[in-house]
C-alpha cells in the first residue's frame, strides 16, 4: 500500500513558519513624521500703493469676463481654465506629443518598479528546482590489480524557499516605506511637469498671437507710410514738398520696413517654439491671428498659502522625499539589530527515475540563520548618521521648496494688480497720441506744421500701439502664471494618476 507524501514542511516547521510571519508584523524604528512647520507668512503680500490686496475676489477678470468660483487652483481642471479652443487643441496635442511628459511618465514607471522589488522582499521567494545525477569511479579493493566500476544515478525534484529575512525590526519595510515615498514624489513630479507643459504650451501659443498682432500692425503701418511717401513724393516733383520732407518720409519707411523683418523673425521662432514644446507640428487652423483672437482666460482666487502651496505638486513631491528620507533612518537603526534569515526546501529524492515520486523518497531541508554585527568599523554608526543627515536635507529642500513657491505666487499676484493700472494707462495714451497724430497732420496739411511733427507723431502712436500689445500680452501671461503657481489643475481627475496597485499615500 502506498504511502501518503510527506508534506513539503514538517508540522514542526509550518509552526515556527507561523510565528515568524507574526514576528514580522512587529516594531519598526523609524521615527514618527511630523510636517514641518510652513516657513512662509500666512498671508499673500499686497502692493505697496494704495489699500488694494493682491488677492482681490476673483469674481470677473479685468476684461469683464466671468470668473471661475472661489476653489483651489489645484481643483480646477485646466480645460475650464483656458476656454479658447484653439488653445485647447494644441495643449491636447502637447500633452499627447510632448517627449519630456513622456520621459517623466517613464520614471515613474521606473519609481513603481523599484518600489515593487523592494515589497516582494517581504515575502518568501518560492522556487522549484530538478536535478538529475550520473557518474561511476573504479575501485580495487584486493589489491591485486583486480578493478570494479561502480555507476551511481540520482534524480531529484524540490521546491524550496530562499533565504526569507524575518524583519523583526523593520528594515525591510523601513526600505518598502522609502521606495513607496520615492514613487510617490515621482508621481507628484510627473504632475508637476505635465502643469508646467500646460503652462509653457499656453504661454508661447500667446506669445504667438501677440507678434502675429505686432506684425499685422507694423505691415499695416508700413502700408501707411509708404502712402505718404508716395504722395510726397509726387508733390516734391512739382515743387510742393522739400526734399526734407521727402527724406524725412522715406527714413520712416525703411525704419517701418525693419520693424516688419524683425517681427516676422519674431513669428517665425515663437512657431517653432511652440512645434517643440507639441512634439508634432501643429495645425495652421490652430495658430492664432493675434490677442484679439484668443479668448480670456478666467480669474483665479489665490486662497491662504496654508492652503494654496500644499497642494503645489513639487511641494508634495518634496514632502515625498521627506518622508523616503524618514524611513531610512529606520532601516539604518535595524542595522545595528540581528538579521534571522530562514532557508528551507521540500521535495523528492531517488536513484531511479521511475521511483522518484514513489513512496520513501521525500526530502526536505529547513535552516534558520542569525547575523549579529559586532563589529563594523563604525559603518553602522556612519549609516544612521547618513541617514540624519539626508532627513535634515530633504527638511530644507522641503521649507526651500515652499519659500519659493510663496515667492512666485505673491510676484504674480502683486504683478497682476500692476499690470491692470499699467494697461489702462497704455490705453489712455493710445488714445492721446491718436488724437495728436490727427491733429498734426490736419495742421500740416495746411502749412501749419513740418512734416516732421507728423512723423514724431506717426512713430509715438507706432510704439504705444506696439507698447499696449505687449502689456495685453504681459497681462495674459500673468494669468498663465499664476495658474502655474497656484498648481492649477493638479488635483483633477485628469492629472492625478491612478495607483494602480500601489499603496495610496
Amino acid at each position: 500500500m502506498r504511502q501518503s507524501p510527506t508534506p513539503l514542511f514538517p508540522t514542526r516547521s509550518l509552526g515556527a513558519l507561523a510565528l515568524a510571519a507574526l514576528l514580522v508584523a512587529g516594531c519598526s524604528l523609524a521615527p514618527d513624521y511630523e510636517r514641518p512647520e510652513m516657513p512662509v507668512p500666512t498671508t499673500w503680500t499686497e502692493p505697496d500703493s494704495g489699500s488694494t490686496t493682491v488677492a482681490a475676489p476673483a469674481d470677473t477678470t479685468a476684461s469683464g469676463t466671468p470668473a471661475t468660483p472661489a476653489r483651489p487652483a489645484a481643483e480646477i481642471p485646466w480645460q475650464d481654465y483656458f476656454s479658447d479652443p484653439r488653445l485647447r487643441s494644441a495643449i491636447e496635442l502637447a500633452l499627447d506629443n510632448n517627449r519630456d511628459l513622456r520621459a517623466a511618465a517613464l520614471v515613474v514607471d521606473r519609481a513603481r518598479a523599484a518600489y515593487r522589488i523592494e515589497r516582494s522582499d517581504l515575502y518568501p521567494h518560492v522556487g522549484a528546482s530538478a536535478s538529475a545525477e550520473s557518474f561511476s569511479f573504479a575501485t580495487d579493493f584486493g589489491g591485486n590489480g583486480d578493478s570494479q566500476t561502480s555507476t551511481f544515478e540520482q534524480y531529484g525534484v524540490s521546491v524550496g524557499i530562499a533565504a526569507w529575512e524575518l524583519d523583526l525590526f523593520g528594515r525591510v519595510r523601513s526600505l518598502k516605506e522609502s521606495a513607496l515615498e520615492r514613487y510617490f514624489a515621482t508621481r507628484e513630479a510627473r504632475v508637476a511637469t505635465r502643469v508646467a507643459l500646460i503652462s509653457e504650451v499656453a504661454s508661447a501659443y500667446l506669445a504667438l498671437a501677440a507678434d502675429t498682432e505686432s506684425l499685422a500692425l507694423a505691415r499695416a503701418t508700413l502700408e501707411t507710410q509708404q502712402t505718404s511717401y508716395d504722395l510726397i513724393r509726387q508733390s516734391t516733383d512739382v515743387g510742393m514738398a522739400s526734399d526734407l520732407d521727402l527724406r524725412q518720409a522715406q527714413s520712416q519707411v525703411e525704419a517701418s520696413r525693419a520693424d516688419v523683418a524683425r517681427l516676422e523673425g519674431q513669428v517665425a521662432r515663437d512657431r517653432n517654439a511652440l512645434t517643440l514644446l507639441a512634439g508634432a507640428p501643429v495645425p495652421a487652423d490652430l495658430l492664432p491671428d493675434g490677442l484679439d483672437a484668443v479668448t480670456g482666460m478666467r480669474g483665479l482666487a489665490p486662497g491662504l498659502p496654508s492652503e494654496v502651496l500644499l497642494e503645489r505638486p513639487d511641494i508634495l513631491a518634496a514632502e515625498h522625499r521627506l518622508r523616503a528620507a524618514n524611513a531610512n533612518i529606520g532601516a539604518a537603526r535595524a542595522a545595528f539589530f540581528p538579521r534571522i534569515a530562514l532557508t528551507g526546501s521540500g521535495g523528492t529524492l531517488s536513484s531511479d527515475l521511475s521511483g522518484l515520486f514513489g513512496s520513501g523518497t521525500d526530502v526536505w531541508t529547513f535552516v534558520g540563520a542569525i547575523d549579529v554585527p559586532i563589529f563594523q568599523g563604525g559603518a553602522l554608526r556612519a549609516g544612521l548618521d547618513a541617514a540624519y543627515v539626508e532627513r535634515d536635507l530633504a527638511i530644507t529642500q522641503y521649507e526651500k521648496a515652499i519659500q519659493t513657491a510663496f515667492a512666485e505666487v505673491g510676484d504674480a499676484l502683486a504683478l497682476r494688480a500692476a499690470l491692470s493700472k499699467q494697461q489702462k494707462a497704455q490705453e489712455s495714451l493710445v488714445e492721446a497720441l491718436s488724437e495728436a497724430h490727427r491733429l498734426s497732420s490736419a495742421r500740416y496739411e495746411v502749412g501749419m506744421e513740418s512734416y516732421l511733427t507728423v512723423l514724431v507723431a506717426e512713430r509715438s502712436l507706432y510704439s504705444a500701439r506696439q507698447g499696449l500689445v505687449a502689456v495685453r500680452l504681459a497681462d495674459e501671461l500673468n494669468r498663465v502664471t499664476l495658474f502655474k503657481v497656484l498648481g492649477g489643475g493638479a488635483r483633477t481627475t485628469t492629472e492625478s494618476e491612478e495607483t494602480d496597485g500601489v499603496d495610496a499615500p
